[in-house]
């Protein structure tokens, strides 16, 4: 990777951290104070959440349109400036309905300055050579959590949970908006890096790209609602399956570390490998660790989070690459919206549809969730590849 492009990896990298740790990973340590703070209970604050993730859905194609026109740096300096702004009202609400109305500008932010469009940036300036940047930006941003789970806190229990959201919007015009600013500039359209995927795709039956975008979509969608569930109800299951809760916690601790491994394994061993061989295996890991799980119990609560936290690191690779490899260049911020439009869906529903299963039926409701991720291994496995174009040689 070249100079400029390992510093524009580490730029964005760092901006995703902070737009990560200050919105996804932001309920979890203020949903309390805040629902306490408006009279609303700690579900509806995540209700607010769900909207969110909703309203971000819709905004994720046409993110990745003007993106694909203009470049990602003035989509995500953009979303800079409403991640503050959301932040900003939040902040100020005193009304549930308040809450709702920042989280739906929240959403504007996630849906145009989270991975796809971080993807879609780096896939605009350099083409199919993109993977390796994809993935440098995932290892940055795999510490979101990390940093953004104390840190909240600590300036929760320090100012107030006000006085938090506040920070964070500061942040993104301080830290974030300065990085995205330095970004470089998307040539002209015209002249945008595509020729193999371009070959593959003039190749192509139309029906087979539909379907084969359709089985993506699917994959996605799976994907993120295990990885969502999880996030939500971890501890939750390990402890069903008769893990201490110290244990419980302790393991469900080791996911983002094994996220973070996941994807220095790709970087190291599978980065000449085709995305779907990635994503298979990846898909995989989930279904392994419930088996698990379910065969040893407690004791296995650990390999259970390591397992898990390795495929689910994996996948969040393969959702940059694969359209990438499949599709080609050209449009991949407005299609890698589209594609993302039901993992958005489902991911709102996520904690509270998992949640019921968990609390009817206990460490059984890794068999839902094994069961989905099995089928989206079979939706990979029917996936075509179409062969790379031939390479014609001048005599």
């Amino acid at each position: 990777m070249s100079a400029s492009r390992t510093q524009t990896t580490v730029m964005l990298g760092l901006a995703q951290t902070l737009s990560w740790a200050s919105s996804y990973y932001l309920p979890a340590v203020l949903a309390a104070p805040m629902a306490r703070a408006v009279g609303a209970s700690y579900a509806t604050v995540f209700a607010a959440f769900s909207l969110a993730l909703l309203v971000s859905a819709a905004m994720g194609p046409v993110a990745g349109r003007l993106i694909d026109r203009l470049g990602g740096r003035p989509v995500l300096i953009a979303s800079n400036l409403v991640f503050a702004a959301g932040l900003g009202l939040l902040s100020q609400a005193t009304q549930t309905h308040q809450v709702f109305i920042a989280w739906a500008v929240m959403g504007l932010a996630m849906g145009s300055g989270l991975y796809e469009a971080a993807f879609a940036t780096v896939v605009r300036l350099y083409g199919q050579d993109a993977r390796h940047a994809i993935t440098g930006i995932t290892l940055f941003a795999g510490f979101a959590s990390t940093v953004g789970w104390p840190l909240s806190s600590y300036l929760a229990s320090a100012w107030g949970w006000r006085e938090t959201c506040m920070v964070w919007a500061l942040l993104h015009l301080l830290l974030g908006l300065p990085l995205n600013l330095l970004l470089p500039r998307a040539s002209p359209v015209a002249v945008m890096p595509d020729s193999a995927g371009a070959a593959r795709g003039a190749t192509a039956a139309p029906a087979a790209l539909r379907r084969t975008a359709l089985l993506m979509a699917y994959v996605f969608a799976v994907s993120w609602f295990i990885s969502t569930a999880m996030a939500a109800h971890l501890p939750q299951l390990l402890q069903a399956s008769g893990a201490a809760l110290a244990v419980a916690i302790g393991a469900a601790a080791l996911v983002g570390p094994a996220q973070v491994a996941g994807r220095l394994v790709e970087y190291r061993f599978l980065q000449n490998a085709h995305p779907l061989l990635s994503a298979r295996l990846a898909i995989l890991a989930h279904p392994l660790a419930a088996l698990c799980l379910g065969l040893l119990g407690a004791p296995a609560a650990t390999v259970f989070a390591i397992v898990h936290g390795l495929g689910n690191g994996i996948l969040t690779i393969a959702v940059g690459t694969l359209p990438l490899k499949l599709f080609g260049a050209r449009g991949y911020g407005q299609r890698q919206g589209w594609l993302m439009v039901p993992a958005r869906i489902v991911q709102a529903g996520s904690p509270f549809l998992y949640g019921m299963a968990v609390a009817q039926w206990g460490t059984g409701a890794l068999w839902l969730s094994a069961l989905l991720g099995l089928s989206a291994f079979a939706a990979l496995c029917c996936m075509r590849v179409a062969p790379e174009p031939a390479v014609r040689v001048a005599p």
